[in-house]
Formats: structure tokens, C-alpha cells, sequence
């Protein structure tokens, strides 16, 4: 039987959660706009789906610079090495 003080079979720091792909950025962005658009969500709601948001436009818009980067690289007759997420330097 598990204690509620026992941390042991939760999840360590060092594991991190599955990023989301920019695609399901964009994909949960529309349903957060429709869901505040509809102007039936309670504040609190409202004002927790706006920060989730506001989190999500921040992660899509790094995505976004490092892409960029990547183009100017490659235009530049640089080469670059294939983008992996993880190395965005992007803390959750």
C-alpha cells in the first residue's frame, strides 16, 4: 500500500514529458480560442486556459526561431546538423 508521503513511485525530475509537436501546438491553440471565444467559460477556466496559451505560443514561437535559424544556415550554404527538440535549451 502507498503512502501519500511516499515519492517513490512517482516519476523523477530527470524524466521529462513528451514534448508536443508545433502541429499540436497549433491544433490545441484553436481549441483553447474556439473554447474563450464561445464566452460561456467561467473566469477561473478562462484564466487558466489563457495561461496554457500563453505557455503554448511561447514553446511554438521557439520552435519556430530555431527553425529559422536552421533555414539561414542551410541558404547560407552552411551545414547543420537534423533538428532534434530536445536540444532546444527550452526549459518546462
Amino acid at each position: 500500500m502507498t503512502r501519500p508521503d511516499d515519492v517513490s513511485s512517482l516519476p523523477s525530475m530527470a524524466q521529462k514529458k513528451k514534448e508536443p509537436s508545433f502541429d499540436e501546438i497549433v491544433t490545441r491553440l484553436e481549441a483553447i480560442a474556439r473554447e474563450l471565444e464561445a464566452g460561456d467559460t467561467k473566469l477561473e477556466a478562462a484564466l487558466a486556459l489563457f495561461e496554457e496559451g500563453v505557455g503554448l505560443v511561447k514553446n511554438g514561437k521557439e520552435r519556430l526561431d530555431q527553425a529559422e535559424k536552421r533555414l539561414e544556415i542551410l541558404r547560407d550554404g552552411g551545414a547543420t546538423a537534423p533538428f532534434d527538440p530536445e536540444q532546444t535549451g527550452h526549459e518546462s
